[in-house]
């Protein structure tokens, strides 16, 4: 490969920045941390790039929106070191974790479906204050008292105090994210997974302002699963162009 790299069209730092608006120290940085081959050197020092080393870089731009940058450097250290195995293995992992996130969000959604809005203000209704203590909450629920607690420790439900008797006391919006907790753990869900969703729910106010959240997610699963094949092909090719 020596040969061929002597004989190909030369190029300069500039040259491969130009075309992808990075700097020419990003180059260098991108060669040294291994994401390009080494490059050779004219008798001052100077480096000298190659075609195969455009079709690196190339590569690597494609590969980040999809993998991100640590993957992305990974893959490309392993496919310029000869670990073509490796850099297979950390692309199946990364789609792995995209198939993950596409199940969470079908669970969330059947989650949402499931979730009676009606069940959640008969819990609250004719209590004082409005709201719910939490035995008959963890009746309702099928679950104990201590369950509801930990949820509490974990921020996932959020009840208030009555002033009087210092007892937990949960409003409809508390319900309203224990019953979605509870759908999502019998979904097998661990509580750091449910987390961000019951916040995203905070956020925006209710279930139904979060179905634009929702699409939000399905856009950005989609742009990811596209910038995968993307960067596929052009991984596909920098393979084929080191032969």
């Amino acid at each position: 490969m020596g040969k061929k790299l002597q004989t190909e069209r030369r190029l300069r730092p500039v040259d491969l920045a130009r075309g992808h608006g990075l700097s020419t120290q990003a180059v260098r940085n991108y060669e040294e941390a291994g994401i390009l081959p080494p490059a050779a050197r004219t008798p001052h020092g100077y480096r000298v790039y190659t075609p195969l080393h455009a079709g690196a870089l190339r590569a690597f731009l494609a590969l980040l929106p999809g993998h991100g940058h640590r993957t992305s450097s990974a893959v490309m250290r392993a496919v310029n070191e000869g670990a073509d195995e490796d850099a297979f293995r950390l692309i199946d992992e990364s789609h792995a974790e995209l198939l993950d996130d596409r199940r969470t969000l079908q669970a969330v959604e059947r989650a949402l479906r499931d979730l009676d809005p009606s069940a959640v203000a008969e819990a609250v209704r004719g209590t004082r204050g409005g709201g719910t203590f939490i035995g008959p909450l963890a009746g309702s629920l099928g679950i104990g008292p201590a369950t509801l607690r930990a949820w509490e420790r974990a921020g996932l439900v959020r009840p208030r105090r009555d002033p009087l008797t210092g007892y937990r006391v949960y409003d409809e919006a508390a319900v309203r994210d224990a019953r979605l907790t509870r759908q999502l753990r019998r979904g097998g869900h661990p509580l750091e997974q449910i987390a961000p969703l019951i916040a995203q729910v905070r956020e925006a106010g209710g279930l139904e302002p979060l179905e634009d959240t929702l699409r939000d997610w399905h856009g950005r699963l989609s742009a990811r699963g596209r910038a995968m094949l993307a960067g596929a092909a052009e991984l596909e090719a920098y393979l084929r162009e080191r032969g």
